[in-house]
């Protein structure tokens, strides 16, 4: 089954003459591998293909790439849409996320790392400062104030070295 919205927008098209200006590569060789045919056909329907493989994304990010793509007006079918994001999450992965030290971080990495208030990083480098390293998550959770569900939710990124 096709699936097309619209042609390209007015906005898009300022923004590819803009790439075009500013010396973005018109030619983008793709790696081998499945999906690679769908890539090259498909993304370059409204722009040039190096535009499509400058971002790094996980799976899920492409997928969202792909479904706006497909609202702009993307034609193929969806067979073809989902060979495409597995294609990419493939060749162009996300750039891994680099942990967070909890022990020797400023309070400016601890508030963008973990998206805490600046109030609860100098509250983690104050405990830290009185009460010596933390030794894990738990340590970390009994400073007084800070958004325990955050730290959970990161708790993938941090090291206590």
């Amino acid at each position: 089954m096709e699936r097309s919205m619209r042609l390209v927008s007015p906005l898009s098209i300022k923004i590819l003459a803009a790439g075009a200006l500013l010396g973005a590569p018109a030619f983008a060789q793709l790696p081998d591998g499945p999906g690679k045919g769908e890539t090259e056909r498909i993304c370059s329907q409204c722009h040039e293909l190096a535009r499509s493989i400058s971002l790094r994304q996980d799976h899920a990010g492409w997928q969202a790439t792909m479904d706006k793509m497909v609202t702009l007006g993307a034609k193929g079918t969806d067979r073809e849409f989902q060979t495409v994001v597995d294609y990419l999450a493939a060749h162009y992965p996300a750039d891994e996320v680099p942990r967070i030290n909890v022990n020797q971080a400023r309070a400016i990495e601890l508030e963008s790392g973990l998206t805490l208030k600046r109030s609860q990083a100098a509250a983690i480098i104050e405990y830290r400062n009185k009460n010596g390293p933390f030794k894990s998550i738990e340590d970390l959770e009994k400073v007084p104030g800070i958004d325990v569900a955050r730290i959970e939710a990161k708790k993938d990124r941090l090291t206590f070295q």
